[in-house]
């Protein structure tokens, strides 16, 4: 249970806090041990730290928040501004609720006397890994500042990485959505009167419009039902998804799949060296980066490789042979990585690295989505066209009889 208290030392000043014990009578015989006299003990009703509730509820915190959070946290701690004080300015500025009493709890947190790293390990949902490891180096060499601000150019280089890639993939989606309802409507609705007139007069269609109609009778009959099914085949591969070896299994299979491994093993290679060069120039020894760094990798497989890189590295092995062994990172990544092990600029080389590897992601992705335009445009006007032509097919065909 947690404790409000307030008390006077020897000299009459009054202070205040909050503390952790079994009973009150705990909080009194600490007081007494610290020298003051308690005046007023309470039991504590509000959000406690690492509430279930907040879990269950799932706080919505999204990168931007997250990325802004740390940005004011690391401003306000370079300018020597106390954790506490600075901490309650940026919950009184948050305008999300859940948060901002997230982050009231983790100053209280502090308040007691717990370092920040510890109060931010109590909402491992929000505050990863990665990002409690930095804030305890930051803490334990004395420049929790310079690494809060290298943690929020991390979140914040991330952040723009999924803002662009969102913002490039609006278009296609909003295209092959709406090719998709036009080509339905047409299908299900209007194909089905046209031809009806043709079927009337009991004509012979032609090979294209028996296809098209036999189309069209398929999505109106046996549409709804394959589309419950494709529902429920996707409920049971999300179930199906949730044991770790079977999503291993999927993961391991995409790392197979030509071109598709290429994006994951650029997108995972990149976020790896960062965070590697950042837990390195916080002062994090190389082995824990390695571990802590691959940890922050969703891909099962490649965090598997990783581990086993970091194993090899145990064992002896050299850090630019084990990554080379790992099957991930481009020649170029591991050319600049050897040269910063043997110049002893790993940290700065990582940086790089990492950097040309964002870019090549970026340029790779914004030709895939240039060449993806032009295609989805020609197939929605050869399924136009074909739909036209299965149309008009009968009326020629009659034109050149009544003729």
């Amino acid at each position: 249970m947690r404790f409000s208290w307030q008390a006077q030392d020897a000299e009459g000043k009054t202070s205040k806090g909050m503390l952790e014990a079994e009973n009150a009578r705990e909080v009194r015989q600490w007081l007494r041990s610290q020298g003051l006299f308690p005046q007023s003990i309470n039991e504590k009703k509000s959000l406690s730290y690492g509430n279930p509730l907040v879990t269950k509820r799932r706080v919505k915190i999204s990168g931007g928040e997250l990325a802004l959070f740390t940005r004011q946290l690391a401003t306000l701690t370079s300018a020597a501004l106390p954790l506490e004080e600075s901490l309650a300015v940026i919950a009184r500025q948050n305008s999300n609720a859940r948060f901002a009493t997230i982050i009231r709890d983790i100053r209280e947190r502090v308040t007691e006397g717990h370092s920040l790293s510890h109060a931010l390990m109590g909402y491992s949902k929000i505050f990863d890994t990665i990002y409690c490891t930095l804030v305890k180096a930051g803490e334990q060499s004395g420049l929790l500042g310079t690494v809060l601000e290298k943690l929020a150019d991390y979140n914040e280089i991330r952040q723009q990485m999924r803002s662009k890639l969102t913002q490039a993939l609006i278009y296609p989606v909003m295209l092959s959505s709406v090719a998709i309802i036009v080509v339905t409507i047409l299908l299900t609705t209007v194909v089905p009167k046209v031809v009806e007139q043709f079927i009337h007069m009991k004509q012979q269609l032609p090979l294209s419009t028996r296809t098209l109609l036999a189309i069209s009778d398929a999505l109106r009959n046996q549409g709804p039902w394959a589309l419950a099914l494709v529902a429920l085949l996707s409920t049971a591969y999300v179930f199906w998804l949730k044991k770790p070896s079977n999503r291993h299994l999927i993961h391991k299979k995409l790392m197979s799949v030509f071109p598709g491994h290429i994006l994951i093993c650029t997108i995972n290679s990149a976020r790896y060296v960062r965070t590697l060069s950042i837990l390195q120039s916080s002062g994090v020894p190389l082995l824990d980066s390695m571990t802590i760094a691959a940890e922050g990798i969703t891909n099962l497989e490649i965090r598997q490789r990783l581990f086993d890189a970091a194993d090899r590295v145990r064992q002896g092995s050299g850090f630019h042979a084990s990554l080379e062994r790992a099957n991930l990172f481009p020649p170029m990544m591991l050319y600049m990585i050897a040269s910063g092990e043997k110049s002893g600029q790993l940290s700065a080389l990582m940086e790089r690295a990492a950097d040309n590897q964002d870019k090549l992601l970026q340029n790779r992705i914004a030709i895939a989505l240039a060449l993806f335009e032009p295609a989805l445009i020609i197939t929605m006007a050869c399924v136009v066209l074909f739909i036209v032509v299965s149309v008009l097919q009968p009326i020629l065909q009659l034109n050149t009889l009544v003729s």
